[in-house]
């Protein structure tokens, strides 16, 4: 019989007690490993909506939490901070579902990092093998580096990351299982291949963050140079040539081209400064070129986005429609930049009578270049936004320049109108980058309004950065993928029912228009809605007013105007017409 019985039973005891704890922790991490895993698989294949999906994340960020605290003693202090730290952000994401996408990206980043510098401190203190420490020190960063993405995309943190975050849910439940049922005993399994697969992870979390930072960074473009300034000595008077130079770049075969600067108006009616382009026939004769007026679409809204600057300077909207015109008929374009684009100022961003009033006064100082000699009759294109200001150049030419004569007007995919459109494409990715411009324009032009103060909840950062990002090109990727990181449409309803609503449906040309009038319309384009384009037709028919209304199954807002479009030969056509005197083939009535 032992001396110290009670010693023995002690023993005993305290060992089936750290036994117990040991099992206890064991099962813990089990539970929440699995639980991770379901998390993981939920994100992964059931359709939710992003609160939803922030609910789900919040959940599997607290399991993951409460297991980071469940570490070695040594370090056990530290982790049970850490560890309390996740489980916070991720309870605040499952009670705080309805904070938007921006507030719930973040807190999924905040989370990320937080994990990552977690993962990192556990293996600075710990006594793991070099692989070991290596590969988690690898997913830390990969971690945090992730984390610190999902704050440039919280839309696509919550649609699309969800995935890449579910698949780390799935890998950190299995990684926690597979610790609790054979712990140390792994290691020596896996070794090297672990830390090659973490490798791996953290260059994919490099490339990501590489990538995300050179597409908002934009494409690098030139900005205006000493060309663009003002002379000392302005005219006050509209439509006044002020200097030209020549255009070696982006100019098509059989043609030569010039950048222009003049005189024109601001919204106000004051005196302004406008850039634009002249494209005329290589071989320029003495008697005058017919005139072709060209108001181009969306390019951006800060000045390096003006298409003089471009390094294709003539290939906006129909643009080899346009250089057919120059090369093989014997015509010569002026386009307008507007004001804003390569001047300063604010550009008029889909405001009619300005847009207007630059493209005519480009036509007028036309009139004035010694190079070559124009007509003062003149067919006026516009695609897209330049359809608008097309439209609206027909509209008020007899009233702001009646010593020119419109012979005809034609709108491809004219945004005519433009409330119905801010109501159609709100929440879609390209409704809210050119709500964007608008917020970002209007705001100057029509302070009275109050834009930038009342936007939606989250939209004002991305509204911010779409500002300086052009929209021309290739160069409009940037733009569309901040659009698409706005989380909500960018004005309220409230906005669009009131006094903003109203200037927004005054922009829409009603009319009358001093020669015929082509509209042409892709009915597969997601951005000038079809049946807005014929609702707009249909009204200026029933007030009398004969439509060419042309549409094009198949064709999207840009291959409407591309070089195989069938608009193109059309075009052509349709222009030389004008300028012969034609009978115009209105559709109004036709079935």
């Amino acid at each position: 019989m032992s001396d110290d019985p009670l010693n023995g039973e002690g023993e005993r005891g305290g060992g089936n007690s750290i036994r117990g704890r040991v099992l206890g922790a064991t099962a813990l991490r089990v539970a929440i490993g699995i639980a991770a895993v379901a998390v993981g698989a939920l994100l992964f294949l059931a359709p939710m909506r992003v609160q939803a999906v922030a609910l789900v994340t919040g959940v599997g960020f607290a399991f993951v939490g409460v297991a980071s605290a469940l570490i070695p003693r040594g370090v056990r202090g530290p982790a049970r901070v850490f560890g309390g730290v996740l489980v916070v952000l991720g309870v605040a994401m499952a009670i705080w579902p309805s904070a938007g996408a921006p507030g719930l990206a973040f807190l999924i980043g905040a989370a990320l990092i937080v994990h990552g510098l977690l993962a990192g401190w556990q293996e600075v203190r710990g006594d793991e093998g070099l692989d070991r420490r290596i590969s988690t020190a690898l997913l830390a960063l990969a971690s945090i580096t992730v984390g610190v993405v999902c704050f440039a995309w919280p839309v696509l943190t919550l649609v699309v990351f969800r995935f890449g975050v579910a698949a780390w849910f799935v890998f950190l439940g299995l990684q926690l299982i597979v610790d609790a049922l054979l712990g140390h005993r792994r290691h020596a399994a896996r070794g090297w291949p672990r830390t090659l697969t973490a490798a791996a992870a953290f260059v994919i979390a490099v490339l990501l963050a590489y990538g995300t930072i050179r597409i908002f960074s934009g494409v690098p473009l030139p900005q205006p140079g000493p060309f663009y300034t003002a002379p000392d000595n302005v005219p006050a008077e509209p439509g006044r040539l002020l200097r030209a130079e020549p255009l070696d770049e982006g100019v098509p075969e059989g043609a030569r081209g010039w950048r222009i600067l003049y005189t024109t108006t601001h919204p106000d009616g004051s005196a302004a400064i406008s850039s634009g382009t002249i494209l005329a026939p290589e071989n320029t004769a003495a008697d005058p070129f017919p005139l072709l007026t060209v108001a181009h679409g969306t390019t951006g809204i800060a000045p390096k986005c003006a298409p003089s600057l471009g390094a294709e300077p003539f290939a906006d909207g129909a643009g080899t429609a346009m250089q057919q015109m120059v090369t093989q008929h014997g015509w010569v374009a002026v386009t307008s930049d507007y004001i804003g684009l390569g001047t300063q100022g604010t550009h008029p961003y889909l405001v009619g009578d300005a847009e207007a009033r630059n493209v005519l006064d480009a036509s007028r100082a036309a009139q004035q270049f010694d190079e070559i000699s124009t007509t003062t009759d003149t067919v006026v294109w516009g695609h897209s936004q330049g359809g608008q200001a097309a439209l609206w150049t027909g509209q008020i030419a007899h009233s702001y320049a009646p010593e020119l004569h419109i012979k005809g007007v034609a709108a491809f995919a004219p945004a005519a109108d433009l409330f119905g459109l801010a109501e159609a494409d709100k929440s879609e990715v390209g409704g809210k980058t050119i709500s964007a411009y608008i917020a970002n324009t209007w705001n100057t032009l029509y302070p009275e309004l109050q834009l930038a103060d009342h936007l939606t909840p989250g939209s004002k950062h991305g509204v911010e950065k779409i500002r300086d990002l052009c929209f021309n090109g290739k160069d409009a990727l940037p733009a569309i993928l901040r659009g698409s990181q706005i989380p909500n449409q960018v004005f309220p309803d409230r906005l669009l029912d009131g006094e903003f609503g109203t200037l927004l449906k005054r922009q829409t040309p009603v009319g009358p228009f001093p020669a015929p009038v082509l509209v042409a319309q892709g009915l597969a384009d997601p951005l000038v809605k079809p049946p807005l384009q014929q609702n707009w037709v249909d009204a200026r028919c029933t007030a009398g007013i004969p439509i060419d209304y042309r549409t094009f199954p198949g064709l999207s807002h840009m291959s409407l105007v591309a070089a195989d479009s069938p608009l193109t030969p059309q075009i052509v056509g349709w222009t030389l017409d004008r300028w012969t005197g034609a009978t115009p083939t209105p559709t109004c009535g036709v079935g």
